[in-house]
């Protein structure tokens, strides 16, 4: 299944839809229907309990907005609380807290209109102050927010009345509203601190939660968003064990899984009234080489593992081809300024032994961290690249590390380690995220001030030509000289039973970009 098969908006080509359905061993007919079903209009019902098993939990979770990095804490923090901005199917932001915005000139001042009439659980109104709060969670310098690197050029936030506020920047940034669309910033109450019960404006109320374990949620009623919000009951159980998660789903144990096991399909076949949600996107694995410790801070050496790796055998022994290789840039292929004409780094043993003989580094032993919690075959993944790499004569040990609390207490502390990461709404907004000098998720040290310099400017340019040019600059920086391994682009695949409605694809991340308990109904 490769690049040609994809459509590059996130929905599926009724081609490609056909194909993967001959995967689960359905007929032509079976699929038109399933087809049929998906994109009918039906009449939403009201009421029901969904239980959704998932992968993404760990006992660490939080529902602090400030900590997001698993899937379970994203998706039960839009179930409770509102975003500011959403990115729809098509990738458009469109108005959510923020019911609508203007530039100005310069583009370093944003008007914001607050959108008037909705309440928190608690029965307080929404107002700008809400914002405010809301948004300084996630600025300045002394913020721990896993974005504040993506926002350090917001210079201040201010009240202009009751509904509205300006945001000023320090840089221009075309793409302000892209970076307000991240799942971290989240709405609460000016003041608001009780992570372990928070209030919001969402569709639900939180009744329980158990950190990697369970969450249930109640719903709380005259939701302002029509036709979302439909559900009474959710249960969430964390199942980080891919077979078990598929089992359950087969067994109607829970209606919705997310991750299914790409290797695995052909299993679903045997199991009526099972639908495969698919798209592609910003997804990609990575091996985050700490660009600033030995013998990753040479760059020859970090070349000799990118040449080392074979990118065609992970995509298809560990993802069944649902996806693309990597090219070591974290831009997608679906991405409108995805440099295309930049030249695939292919598995080539003779230049990985050439870069490493060059680095001086020959006799270097290194370790590679790896846990399934970044995503099911890591681990597989990383014993794969240990046999690659071995050829070109690196010595890598693979040191498997326990699931619970890998984010916690391996990931951004050991020198070389399996991640991933889900992708951005926009390019700069994904390069500021990872790569940007100091930003708190900037796994592999990547410290450049050309590079950012060129992020800057990117930001800045309303040309949309040079902006194209400097964002393919950066990509091929990144691939040439970063510490990011990245193997494989890979396609979101969920699951559900058939009576769950609502559940869309979407390129952005899995489960209706984490806004599955406000969109889904059940027809039960």
């Amino acid at each position: 299944m490769g690049m040609n098969d994809m459509n590059l908006l996130g929905e599926q080509s009724r081609r490609h839809f056909l194909k993967t359905s001959a995967l689960l061993g359905l007929t032509a007919a079976s699929a038109s229907t399933m087809i049929g079903r998906a994109f009918a209009q039906e009449a939403v019902k009201k009421g029901g309990t969904l239980k959704i098993g998932m992968r993404g939990g760990s006992t660490t979770d939080t529902l602090n907005p400030t900590t997001y990095s698993n899937a379970v804490p994203l998706l039960v923090g839009y179930a409770i609380m509102n975003g500011l901005i959403e990115i729809d199917e098509k990738g458009v932001p469109r108005p959510e807290l923020f019911e609508s915005w203007e530039i100005g000139a310069g583009g370093t001042e944003w008007v914001f209109n607050v959108r008037k009439g909705v309440s928190f659980h608690n029965g307080k109104a929404m107002t700008a102050d809400d914002i405010l709060y809301s948004l300084s969670l996630h600025t300045g310098k002394d913020s721990k927010s896993a974005i504040a690197g993506s926002l350090s050029h917001i210079k201040e936030v201010t009240k202009l009345d009751t509904h509205q506020v300006k945001i000023t920047l320090s840089a221009p940034d075309v793409d302000l509203h892209y970076a307000l669309s991240d799942y971290h910033i989240l709405v609460v109450p000016e003041g608001f601190s009780d992570w372990g019960n928070p209030v919001g404006t969402g569709a639900f109320k939180l009744e329980s939660f158990d950190p990697g374990v369970r969450c249930v949620l109640v719903n709380a009623g005259n939701y302002w968003k029509d036709g979302r919000g439909n559900v009474e009951r959710i249960e969430i159980t964390v199942v980080n064990d891919i077979v078990q998660r598929m089992n359950a789903l087969v067994a109607g144990q829970v209606d919705v899984i997310n991750d299914v096991d790409k290797r695995a399909v052909d299993l679903f076949k045997a199991a009526p009234g099972i639908e495969l949600v698919q798209a592609p996107g910003g997804w990609h694995t990575i091996m985050a080489m700490q660009s600033d410790v030995a013998p990753f801070n040479n760059a020859d050496f970090r070349l000799a593992l990118k040449y080392a790796c074979d990118r065609e055998q992970i995509l298809s022994a560990l993802f069944n081809g649902f996806g693309r290789v990597g090219n070591d840039q974290p831009i997608p292929v679906s991405d409108p300024f995805f440099n295309s004409e930049l030249p695939q780094r292919a598995f080539d043993l003779d230049k990985a032994k050439f870069h490493l003989q060059k680095s001086g580094l020959a006799d270097s032993k290194i370790v590679l961290s790896a846990s399934d919690a970044a995503y099911v075959g890591a681990v597989d993944m990383s014993v794969l690249f240990q046999a690659s790499a071995g050829k070109a004569g690196i010595q890598v040990d693979v040191k498997k590390e326990p699931h619970d609390g890998f984010w916690s207490n391996v990931w951004l502390k050991a020198p070389f380690c399996t991640s991933y990461w889900a992708g951005r709404a926009s390019a700069t907004d994904m390069l500021a995220s990872a790569y940007r000098s100091g930003a708190n998720w900037n796994e592999t040290h990547w410290k450049s001030e050309s590079f950012d310099k060129m992020l800057d400017a990117a930001r800045a340019e309303v040309d949309e030509g040079k902006r194209k040019q400097l964002i393919w600059d950066m990509q091929a920086m990144l691939s040439e000289e970063g510490g990011a391994l990245i193997p494989v682009f890979s396609d979101w695949l969920d699951a559900h039973r058939s009576h769950v409605k609502g559940h869309t694809p979407h390129s952005q991340f899995d489960l209706a970009n984490g806004r599955l308990c406000e969109k889904v109904w059940l027809d039960a």
